[in-house]
């Protein structure tokens, strides 16, 4: 059987297996019955399943590959050298997507984690102030920028919604990272991934930033063609990608590795001396460079003789993060462990606490020299996501996508680092806003700091109804300020629900308005551990 037989969808953060594998797998065992004179050429008798399934392959492999020549017969003369470029990685990813003969792990062979494969962050050490100066010389910075904020209904790319006191995701990132530079005298530059979607509109915002002591680096991550579910092969018919934007996509952050490459960047911050990248999501505001993860990597507590290549940082996992990627020993090596990735019958025990006990962050160490020789050796092997789509057309696709953390098993000397929950705040919804918008944060040079007026250091589950706090706009509406939440445990509200002046909600407030129904929360109200539903609307009189 071929690999899409186990292979799953990603939408948004989750991932489910694919229930119609095998209408996939259908499709490509009668790939050869097209009148194409090259394919149809293979007059061949397969004398098992295993040899006539390879045999299918080879022909899809020839069959998008003239495809992707006569895709590259329309680009543009300046741009077909970055295109073939791309499209080769594209093939091969296609290739890898063909050759995946079902799960990526056998459950029965994790093995128990190593004692020292993940560190407690409280073992690190924190350096001298004198040595942090040479340690971030030899660092760069890296954002993940490649998504738009159309799930949160802004428009344009997502690090430009402003999060807090006006200030953009990305304002409070070249801030990070200005604070660094003055306090230390240091040169650490900060590089944006855009994709396709983002990058027009990013370049327009960072010239704002050039009285700024940070110097400022893009690249696009590829661009690839979706493919159809009936042909499996590109929906594109030229490269006249502003003309036909859903027939391309940028595919997912594990392209990185490949593109930076591709940029030149990568060996021009070898050859500067830089040594090692710190790689985030653009929208996780907690992900900061963090100084002692520094020091184990380059100053004084770093251990043993050869160099650490890579670092995930996990936190501990709650019943929050049940379905959240989790750290695995397997084949001697560390590894990242999807939910989609699991057999059904071990879900639950992937979705243990008790069983694996941390979830990825997705904040990652690389060293620079180390991306380039994995890459040079074409062993960077990293399991497909197969996405799938409906255009607005009706045309079913699939895109073949790849997830950063999963190169760590394709490295040498990769550790997890048990980080502090607070480095782990990703703002994906307006549930999410909320809180960095609230009191629970102070805002120090960029960074977001928990209020000590906070009794614990987690932050409230909080859980807003789409149809009416889904898109900013609307969510920021519905308060006539952030309500109080430092003593807030957990918060649901759901339906037409309004909040008015200096509110402050504690312990669990569950507030739900029925179907017609609308409750004004009144100013300066107090709810403390209070369910509120029905109809409590405030009208002038």
């Amino acid at each position: 059987m071929f690999g899409l037989q186990n292979s799953w969808v990603v939408l948004g953060s989750k991932a489910v297996d694919v229930s119609d594998a095998d209408e996939i797998q259908f499709k490509m065992l009668n790939l050869n019955s097209d009148d194409d004179a090259q394919v149809r050429g293979h007059q061949r008798v397969p004398s098992d399943t295993k040899e006539f399934h390879e045999a299918t392959k080879r022909d899809a492999l020839i069959r998008l590959r003239k495809d992707l020549d006569n895709l590259l017969e329309t680009a543009e003369d300046a741009k077909r050298p970055n295109h073939q470029k791309e499209m080769c990685g594209f093939e091969a990813l296609y290739h890898r997507f063909l050759q995946e003969d079902g799960p990526s792990v056998e459950w029965d062979r994790i093995e128990k984690l190593p004692a020292d494969a993940v560190k407690d962050y409280s073992s690190l050490k924190t350096p001298q102030e004198s040595e942090i100066h040479a340690m971030l010389d030899k660092l760069v910075v890296v954002k993940l920028n490649g998504g738009l904020g159309t799930s949160m209904g802004c428009h344009g790319p997502k690090s430009v919604i402003p999060v807090r006191h006006d200030l953009t995701f990305l304002d409070l990132t070249v801030q990070q990272i200005e604070h660094l530079n003055k306090t230390y005298n240091a040169n650490v530059p900060l590089v944006l991934m855009n994709s396709f979607n983002t990058d027009e509109d990013t370049e327009k915002v960072i010239r704002k930033y050039k009285g700024f002591q940070v110097q400022i680096y893009t690249f696009n991550q590829s661009c690839y063609p979706r493919i159809s579910r009936d042909s499996l092969l590109p929906v594109a018919k030229d490269f006249s990608i502003e003309n036909d934007i859903e027939a391309w996509y940028p595919p997912g952050h594990g392209d990185f590795y490949l593109s930076f490459q591709n940029s030149g960047l990568l060996k021009k911050f070898i050859s500067e001396g830089r040594e090692y990248c710190f790689l985030s999501n653009i929208d996780n505001l907690g992900a900061t460079v963090d100084i002692n993860i520094l020091n184990r990597l380059l100053g004084s507590d770093r251990q043993g003789s050869k160099p650490i290549e890579f670092v995930m940082e996990v936190t501990d996992k709650t019943r929050a993060d049940v379905k959240g990627g989790t750290l695995i020993q397997y084949e001697n090596k560390l590894r990242l462990l999807e939910i989609a990735q699991v057999p059904k019958e071990h879900v639950d025990d992937f979705k243990s606490v008790k069983t694996f006990k941390f979830f990825n962050t997705n904040n990652i160490w690389a060293r620079l020299e180390s991306i380039e020789r994995v890459l040079d050796a074409h062993s960077m092997d990293m399991e497909v996501i197969v996405n799938n789509k409906t255009l607005d057309n009706g045309m079913r696709v699939i895109q073949l996508e790849t997830a950063v953390g999963a190169a760590m098993k394709c490295f040498d000397g990769g550790i997890g680092i048990n980080v502090p929950r607070s480095r782990f705040l990703p703002v994906k919804k307006t549930s999410d806003l909320l809180l960095v918008m609230s009191n629970l944060y102070s805002l120090k040079y960029g960074s977001l700091v928990m209020s000590p007026q906070r009794m614990f250091p987690t932050t409230p589950l909080v859980k807003l109804g789409d149809n009416h706090f889904s898109k900013v706009k609307e969510f920021l509406g519905r308060f006539a300020n952030i309500p109080d939440l430092i003593e807030l445990d957990h918060l649901t509200v759901s339906g037409d629900v309004t909040f008015g002046r200096g509110v402050s909600l504690r312990g669990t407030v569950i507030i739900i308005a029925n179907h017609g129904d609308r409750i004004d929360i009144p100013a300066g109200a107090i709810l403390e551990n209070k369910i509120v539903s029905g109809n409590m609307r405030i009208l002038d009189h």
